[in-house]
């Protein structure tokens, strides 16, 4: 918001910065690592206070809660218009069936076992989309230490739970698709509007299935007030703090910070939810954290084809592509 004053001779408005560009000058001072760091800590303490709603909305009521507020809170920011051409239609509901299928599964999945636990096994389909392909000996290793890591935590012991470990794959698989929805989406489309009309279809597969689960139990005032603060911690704030991080760190950076979510998750679970992981288990967690930030790293190091000289964009193209609005961070889109 930009307030507008009238200066003496009342010749013309002079800008004068309101609260928003406080806001962001003050944001723009945090240094950016700080700000992935902070943006990781806001949707696993999100997801941990989710898992609180549960006893009082279950885990589909929570998730419709979650994806309805997001789908609110983005419908105002972004405000897409219906209409939608051929190349982009088909790509946003896939978009929207896979985020809503993937937090009905990693809801599911944390129901079940500890969040720390679950959010190691999904992080297992961003891995998979960094090695996708890649035939250097080193990533093999890194392949091998994500899945030693997914072996210690399918205990045989029978203590943790075999079909939250199988959502959270789910959830995984899911994970990967919507990466690779997320790139078809942001080539087709140069805002955020294509998301914001995918969390719509989301929220509309996940509410039919949260009001037959929980049923007007997930309309208490107190319900509702805490699934409106699971949005604001799983989506508006990483994503406020992440896009303006990625316009100062490299995405080599990004990713190698963006490793550390499992470790925060498995704190962040142990702080608000007192679920404390056995030794067998935290090396686990720092085998996929380790795998995880060496792929990106050997991923990002690896030589890559020179491109093709190309003709200067004219003036026209110059000009579109500076009124281009910032889309969201690859990868961290507003999924939990």
């Amino acid at each position: 918001m930009v307030a507008v004053r009238i200066d003496r001779a009342g010749r013309r408005p002079v800008p004068r910065a309101g609260l928003a560009s406080v806001a962001g000058r003050a944001l723009g001072a945090v240094p950016p690592s700080v700000q992935v760091i902070v943006g990781i800590i806001s949707v696993q303490v999100g997801a941990a206070f989710a898992k609180q709603l549960f006893g009082f909305a279950g885990a589909a009521g929570t998730v419709a809660l979650r994806l309805f507020f997001a789908a609110v809170v983005l419908m105002l920011l972004w405000r897409p218009s219906p209409r939608l051409g051929t190349r982009v239609l088909p790509v946003v509901l896939a978009y929207g069936i896979v985020l809503a299928v993937m937090n009905i599964c990693f809801y599911q999945a944390i129901a079940r076992i500890p969040l720390g636990i679950a959010v190691t096994v999904e992080f297992l389909g961003p891995l998979s989309i960094a090695l996708l392909g890649s035939r250097r000996w080193v990533d093999g290793l890194w392949a091998l230490l994500a899945a030693a890591g997914v072996l210690l935590l399918a205990e045989p012991t029978g203590q943790v739970s075999l079909v939250g470990i199988a959502f959270a794959l789910a959830a995984a698989a899911c994970w990967a698709g919507y990466i690779l929805l997320s790139a078809a989406l942001g080539s087709r489309t140069s805002d955020g509007a294509g998301l914001a009309m995918a969390m719509g279809i989301a929220a509309l597969i996940a509410v039919p299935v949260g009001v037959a689960d929980a049923g007007l139990s997930m309309l208490q005032p107190a319900v509702l007030l805490i699934g409106l603060c699971v949005a604001l911690l799983s989506s508006v704030i990483p994503y406020s703090l992440e896009l303006e991080a990625l316009r100062r760190i490299p995405p080599r950076v990004f990713g190698i910070l963006m490793s550390l979510e499992p470790a925060v998750a498995a704190l962040a679970g142990l702080a608000v939810l007192g679920e404390a992981l056995r030794p067998a288990q935290w090396l686990a967690v720092c085998c996929v954290v380790a795998a995880s930030a060496g792929a990106t790293r050997s991923r990002a190091s690896s030589p890559s084809r020179p491109a093709r000289a190309s003709a200067p964009p004219s003036p026209r193209a110059r000009r579109r592509l500076t009124r281009r609005r910032p889309t969201a961070p690859p990868g961290r889109t507003p999924r939990r």
